[in-house]
């Protein structure tokens, strides 16, 4: 190593191989799997004879009543056919910037495109059929309530052949969770056995899946402390299972735990109450291409004259960092904050992120948070940066006995190494010191590029002017004068957006070719090219990077550069900005 631009090159190898490495030796466990007993088995769609729960969501042609759902930050119906949560949308959030942008839709009716819904059931024990217990095409009737709001539950009722009486409650808090009470009571004269069941159904893959690695969409579960993450593709890749007779894997939850199938901002879940023991059965049904994850508690026996309850709860909303938090900690929901796809450096993701909403909830401008954050990890990383910035300095003033070094020795490489370990040694330079605070600050950097991608506090955030959405890239460009004209930059996906890159991008150029001119001049001229070319390769490659990032890159380089400059100049080493080398030296002799 003979310069810093060998450590930079040899931190981002070394990231790699820790990360490499980290996957290697921690993989995820495997659940193990198991089935519920005394209820009846799920036959596969298209069987004769009993109906299961795939065939049993085609969709009824009978037209049944809806029950409105209405509080300050949901909207939306309740189908009685099933009594099925498949029509909800989320006041709070818009699809788009643009002001007349309608509202985002995360649960919709099957049938409709992007179908994606929520309902509870029964699962017949011992004697029983599937047309004696409530599933999805069941046809309930309201008993109690008008309108689904905070302190305004619903209630609904069916009562099948035999005498057992079944009810719904459906309650909702001022966020997004419902809270679904299943009773059943039997007014018959034999015992009855009978599992409830909650699931989430969504069929076919959302439109808008990104399908990138650093965004978890699918399906999660938690299970007794363990965190489960699984794309679409690899739930369609699961075996076919024994009990389910369609690719499958289940899962039994002990304790605690949840399940769902998640958006990059939004996801519906099931969650049984803390300490309810249940199997999570995650699934994909290929003769009809529907993904499904159900939580199958245990079975429930009912004598005659008696009733029993269970309640569990559907979380259908945004990712909201707080909300979260709040059901982790007041209902005892285990790791629902884990909900947010926190990364391999969620050790350093989670606390980031908390500090930039706390001073987001101060300064109330997401941009200048981000800079403000930028200031304090950079004065916290300032006692390790000194003494780099010192080597680089000392470093700085060796650049022309380097090159008459160089000429001395000519392409003799094993000999030129040798020379400059000695001149290292005699000038008590370590031209390695610089490397701890780079590879601090690259998983900081990760984490921050992790943060601004995948929470949706960063969604639609503004900074100032045409600046209105620090999750997405620049709107700025040439073509419409840096945001002066009304017009839209090209599309991230244009082959255009990589040439009309807008101010931030051209921000991050300049910013990183003045911090790279502080550092040594590399001798070889090929790694003279490459640190000359990398600040203009950088501002086109990063174009149609999320803005908020840029923003954080663009403060990250100047603040280094001011910190470095300043403390190079104390140590006597003044560099010329504009030229290849030139330094001016500054010490009392």
């Amino acid at each position: 190593m003979d310069d810093q631009n060998r450590n930079l090159l040899l931190a981002f190898a070394l990231s790699l191989l820790v990360l490499v490495g980290w996957m290697w030796m921690f993989p995820p466990p495997e659940p193990t799997p198991s089935d519920v007993a005394d209820v009846t088995e799920l036959p596969v769609a298209g069987e004769s004879g009993a109906q299961s729960m795939a065939e049993a969501e085609v969709a009824s042609t009978e037209e049944l009543p809806r029950i409105d759902i209405d509080t300050p930050r949901l909207s939306g119906t309740i189908n009685l056919l099933g009594g099925r949560i498949d029509d909800l949308s989320m006041r709070d959030y818009k699809q788009t910037t643009d002001p007349g942008s309608d509202v985002v839709h995360l649960l919709n009716p099957e049938g409709t495109r992007n179908a994606f819904y929520a309902l509870h059931g029964w699962r017949p024990g011992r004697d029983m059929d599937w047309d004696d217990v409530p599933g999805a095409n069941t046809p309930w009737e309201l008993l109690d309530g008008t309108a689904l709001g905070m302190g305004r539950p619903v209630t609904l009722g069916w009562t099948n052949a035999a005498g057992l009486r079944f009810t719904q409650r459906f309650e909702i808090d001022d966020n997004f969770m419902i809270t679904v009470t299943q009773g059943v009571e039997n007014t018959g004269d034999a015992t009855a056995r009978m599992a409830p069941y909650g699931l989430i159904s969504r069929h076919g893959e959302p439109d808008d899946l990104e399908n990138f690695f650093i965004s978890h969409e699918g399906f999660v579960l938690v299970a007794d402390g363990r965190l489960s993450e699984d794309k679409y593709k690899a739930v369609r890749d699961f075996r076919v299972h024994e009990r389910e007779n369609t690719n499958a894997r289940v899962t039994e939850v002990a304790e605690n735990g949840w399940l769902a199938i998640a958006d990059k901002y939004w996801m519906a879940a099931i969650v049984p109450l803390p300490g309810q023991e249940f199997s999570a059965v995650q699934r994909h049904i290929p003769s009809r291409d529907v993904y499904q994850a159900r939580a199958d508690l245990p079975t429930v026996v009912v004598g005659p004259g008696e009733r029993e309850e269970v309640t569990t709860m559907v979380f259908a909303g945004a990712k909201e960092w707080s909300v979260l938090r709040a059901y982790e900690r007041d209902l005892g929901i285990d790791r629902f904050l884990d909900a947010i796809d926190w990364g391999w450096f969620f050790f350093l993701t989670k606390p980031i992120f908390a500090t930039l909403y706390f001073i987001e909830g101060l300064i109330g401008n997401m941009g200048w948070s981000i800079i403000t954050l930028t200031l304090l990890i950079k004065a916290i990383l300032l006692p390790l940066a000194w003494k780099s910035y010192v080597s680089m300095a000392k470093m700085k003033e060796l650049q022309p006995e380097m090159l008459a070094l160089k000429e001395r020795v000519g392409d003799d490489k094993q000999k030129m190494q040798q020379e400059m370990m000695k001149l290292y040694k005699e000038k008590k330079v370590n031209p390695a010191a610089g490397c701890l605070p780079i590879l601090l600050q690259i998983p900081i950097f990760f984490s921050l590029y992790k943060v601004i991608f995948v929470t949706i506090d960063l969604r639609h955030a503004e900074w100032f002017g045409v600046f209105n959405d620090l999750s997405a890239p620049d709107p700025t460009s040439i073509m419409n004068l840096f945001g002066l004209l009304p017009y839209a930059a090209p599309h991230p996906d244009s082959f255009l957006s990589l040439i009309f890159i807008g101010i931030l991008p051209i921000l991050l150029g300049v910013s990183m070719f003045f911090q790279m001119k502080l550092n040594p001049t590399p001798t070889e001229p090929i790694q003279q090219a490459v640190m000359t070319w990398m600040p203009w390769i950088f501002m086109f490659m990063l174009g149609w990077f999320a803005s908020g990032l840029v923003l954080y890159w663009i403060a990250n380089n100047v603040i280094t550069f001011a910190q470095q400059y300043t403390i190079m100049a104390m140590n006597g080493s003044r560099p010329d900005l504009l030229g290849n080398i030139g330094i001016k030296k500054n010490k009392k002799d």
